[in-house]
């Protein structure tokens, strides 16, 4: 008699645990998954097909899947922990170790971004809201310029400092922002303010640099660049976005209670403000993860968390997720962009988004009545 209620108890949790996690096979999210690692496939492989050394589609793509590295544990431990590199043939080699690290950094820094913007919209209520906008990128990439102009011999902290910049710089924000709280429209004006502050100073430390070689560095760094990067950029920014991105996931829930209003979720009992500057926390680091390996790439966290909620609804359960696929769908698209548009020349590709924001921005602007309902 003993063993039925636990058989019956199994039976009942069973179906709860399944209905759990029904969202993530709606429909409109599925399809936005596979839409989108559809594309970041198709750009990926035209990415690694282009460079100096000739090769044909066909032979770009038995070089991304050539089994003699796919399979070797040597390889892997020499991209992920930065072991000596195993011989390999002339194509793996070129695409392995120059090529694919690009596409692995540019759906990285896609997926942060997208992800950082989605959070920052959620906890202030403001479609407007992304880390370019509040001034988070600009004080991340501060201090990023700091260590290169200056302090160099720091650079192993990267993701740390840029954090803490982009921390800073947001905080800046809010205490401009307060006034027996904060409104959407004082966050987005004194976001633009702190960040064209930063942006001025960050233009004032070219000047302390004496090798041209670290003012070019810097400038690749201000406009956003996926230019030379290579598994050095995947292993500092790995396990940073890795937290951040378990953190936003187990976040989305109270993204969604603070979206229903202040009022609401305080009578739900959130503490609202600590709430808030936690997933603030987890939106700096994701933004600073990115801004640390790639510079300060404008608008992707501006227009990613919209296409996805116009697609799958506004749970941020999906939103979360739909951002980790179209954000680096958009970030490695973005990319192929940069490097082919006016190709042999490889333009940065912040340049590209912020040709796609731009407007983006001026359109859902433009789609309020007036500035009061933004």
């Amino acid at each position: 008699m003993s063993g039925e209620p636990a058989a019956g108890s199994d039976r009942s949790t069973g179906p709860r645990d399944t209905r759990r996690f029904a969202w993530l096979l709606d429909p409109k999210l599925v399809t936005t998954a596979v839409a989108s690692l559809v594309v970041i496939v198709v750009a990926g492989l035209v990415q690694v097909s282009f460079g100096a050394y000739t090769m044909s589609i066909g032979q770009a793509w038995a070089a991304v899947f050539d089994p003699d590295v796919i399979l070797n544990r040597r390889a892997w431990n020499a991209f992920l922990l930065g072991g000596e590199m195993p011989e390999m043939g002339r194509e793996s080699l070129i695409v392995w170790n120059i090529r694919l690290p690009r596409v692995f950094v540019g759906a990285i820094v896609g997926m942060n971004l997208a992800v950082s913007g989605a959070i920052f919209q959620a906890i202030t209520r403001n479609e407007l809201a992304s880390p370019f906008i509040l001034g988070v990128s600009s004080g991340a990439g501060l201090m990023i310029l700091l260590v290169l102009v200056v302090f160099g011999g720091l650079a192993v902290f990267l993701p740390l400092i840029a954090a803490l910049g982009g921390a800073a710089a947001f905080l800046i924000v809010y205490a401009i922002a307060w006034k027996n709280g904060t409104s959407p429209v004082r966050l987005v004006l004194a976001g633009v303010i702190v960040g064209s502050v930063f942006n001025s100073v960050q233009t004032a430390l070219f000047f302390f640099a004496d090798d041209i070689g670290i003012v070019q560095s810097a400038i690749a760094w201000t406009t956003g660049s996926l230019t030379g990067t290579d598994w050095e950029q995947v292993r500092m920014a790995l396990p940073w976005s890795f937290v951040a991105i378990l953190l936003s996931i187990a976040g989305a829930r109270q993204c969604n209670v603070m979206l229903l209003g202040e009022q609401t979720a305080k009578s739900l009992g959130m503490s609202i403000e600590r709430v808030r500057f936690a997933l603030s926390g987890v939106a700096v680091l994701a933004a600073a993860a990115s801004i640390a390996v790639a510079g300060i790439v404008g608008f992707v966290g501006l227009i990613v968390p919209h296409m996805v909620r116009n697609t799958v609804g506004s749970d941020y359960r999906k939103v979360i997720v739909g951002c980790l696929f179209v954000g680096p769908a958009l970030m490695v698209g973005a990319d192929v962009g940069a490097r082919l548009a006016l190709n042999p020349v490889q333009i940065p590709v912040g340049i590209v988004t912020g040709l796609v924001g731009g407007p983006y921005f001026l359109y859902l602007m433009r789609r309020k009545r007036n500035m009061g309902e933004i």
